[in-house]
């Protein structure tokens, strides 16, 4: 009976929330053309993020996980509260989203496809022999003609 306890209790969901908690009643209460940057963050507080391109933007991101057993966590549940301001930091609107924003990754088999030369693990560690360091190791064969050995010719 023990044995089944702990077994069972392995199969166990684990569920996690990060960022933002969302209260629906202080986001409905932002209202574009009344407020501004400070009256936002006394309200919901400090966005998760504000955009540095752009229209200026604060983000609120709230994501809630379930993980099982031994497995990766999936995103159960997302939102997304986006306020934007005009340029004397006014709030022009108010957009939310949700999990149709979530990107899905799989990735194929631990390899990322790059561009260049494939390279095995040899010549990662022992191709460079011989290149580094060549040019300028304290000869005269770069730019001194002769004069000191420091970086300025000093």
């Amino acid at each position: 009976m023990l044995v089944a306890a702990v077994a069972l209790s392995g199969c166990s969901t684990i569920r996690d929330h990060r960022g933002f908690l969302v209260d629906q009643a202080l986001v409905d209460s932002v209202l574009p053309g009344v407020d501004n940057k400070i009256s936002v963050e006394r309200t919901l507080g400090r966005p998760t993020l504000a955009s540095q391109f752009g229209d200026q933007a604060w983000y609120y991101i709230s994501t809630d996980t379930k993980q099982v057993a031994f497995r990766r966590p999936q995103t159960n549940q997302q939102t997304i509260l986006r306020v934007r301001f005009d340029a004397k930091g006014n709030v022009i609107a108010v957009d939310k989203a949700g999990m149709e924003r979530v990107a899905r990754l799989d990735p194929d088999k631990d390899l990322t496809p790059t561009l260049g030369k494939k390279r095995t693990l040899l010549e990662d560690l022992f191709g460079n022999i011989g290149t580094v360091g060549a040019g300028g190791m304290g000869g005269s064969g770069q730019g001194g003609g002769g004069q000191g050995g420091g970086p300025n010719g000093s």
